[in-house]
C-alpha cells in the first residue's frame, strides 16, 4: 500500500539529482530490503539506476532493518542514527545506500517552479526554508530556557557539578564506613 509511492518518491529524487541514478547504475539488478517494523519492501535497482518493486522470494544482496524511533532522526540527518541501522549483505551497495541517505537532497524549488514559475518558486522555499529554522531556533531557546528553569530557580534537574560532589561524598561515607567497620572488627577481636 504504501511501497509503490515510496519507490515513486525514491525514482523521483533520484532521476531529479541526476548524479545518484548514475551512482546507483552500477549496482543493476541488486536488491535491497528494509525493514521498518511492520513494515517490509524490497527494491530492485534497475540499469538506469531507478528501483522497482522487488518481488518478496527475491532474495536480498543487503538488508537493513530500521526501527521506527530512528525516522526522525532520519529525518534530520544526524549521524549518529545511521549508525543504529542494522544492515547485512553487500557492504558496497549498503554504503552506496548510506550515501545517497545522508546527500540526496529534495530540489523543491525545481518541482514547485513548474506550478508556480521560477521567481515564486524561490521565494516560496526560501520562505519555508526561514520559517524552518525559526521554529528550530525556538524549539532551542523553549528547551535551553527549561534546563535553565529546572536547575536555577526550580531545581528538577542536577548540575554536573553537583552529581560529582555528591559522587564524591558517597564515595567518602563509604570508605568511612568500611573504616569503621574494620575498627570494630579490631576492638572485636581484642576482646
Amino acid at each position: 500500500m504504501f511501497i509503490q509511492p515510496t519507490i515513486a518518491t525514491l525514482n523521483h529524487l533520484l532521476v531529479q539529482s541526476g548524479w545518484a541514478s548514475q551512482r546507483l547504475a552500477c549496482f543493476n539488478g541488486k536488491t535491497a530490503r528494509f525493514s521498518l517494523a511492520p513494515f517490509s519492501f524490497g527494491c530492485t535497482i534497475q540499469d538506469n539506476g531507478t528501483l522497482r518493486e522487488a518481488a518478496t522470494e527475491v532474495s536480498a544482496d543487503a538488508s537493513c532493518l530500521v526501527p521506527l524511533s530512528l525516522l526522525p532522526r532520519l529525518a534530520l540527518r544526524d549521524e549518529t542514527a545511521f549508525a543504529q541501522i542494522e544492515s547485512t549483505g553487500d557492504h558496497a551497495l549498503l554504503a552506496e545506500i548510506f550515501f545517497l541517505a545522508r546527500n540526496l537532497r529534495w530540489d523543491a524549488a525545481e518541482d514547485l517552479s513548474r506550478i508556480t514559475g521560477d521567481i515564486a518558486a524561490e521565494r516560496i522555499v526560501q520562505f519555508a526554508k526561514t520559517r524552518q529554522q525559526l521554529v528550530r531556533d525556538t524549539a532551542l531557546n523553549l528547551t535551553q530556557a527549561l534546563a535553565e528553569y529546572w536547575t536555577e530557580e526550580h531545581p528538577l534537574l542536577a548540575k554536573p557539578r553537583q552529581l560529582a560532589d555528591f559522587a564524591k561524598e558517597v564515595d567518602r561515607v563509604r570508605d568511612e564506613a568500611d573504616r569503621l567497620g574494620l575498627r570494630i572488627n579490631r576492638l572485636d577481636k581484642k576482646s
